[in-house]
């Protein structure tokens, strides 16, 4: 029986072989250092959004 949507073992070695293969060993360290500095940042922003008090919305003022 084979059921949808379950990776198996066999599936993320071959998908591991695959990125090796595109983008090689020396590359992927440069990779995945990106890739987590990237998501630093966004959980950086994210918190640095939600200390932030919701007082601080810009003020509307009427210039006519």
């Amino acid at each position: 029986m084979i059921l949808l949507g379950i990776i198996g073992p066999w599936q993320v070695l071959l998908i591991i072989a695959v990125i090796l293969l595109i983008f090689g060993g020396k590359k992927l360290p440069e990779l995945m250092k990106g890739f987590g500095e990237g998501i630093k940042e966004f959980k950086k922003s994210v918190k640095d959004d939600d200390s932030k008090p919701s007082d601080s919305a810009p003020k509307e003022t009427d210039n006519k």
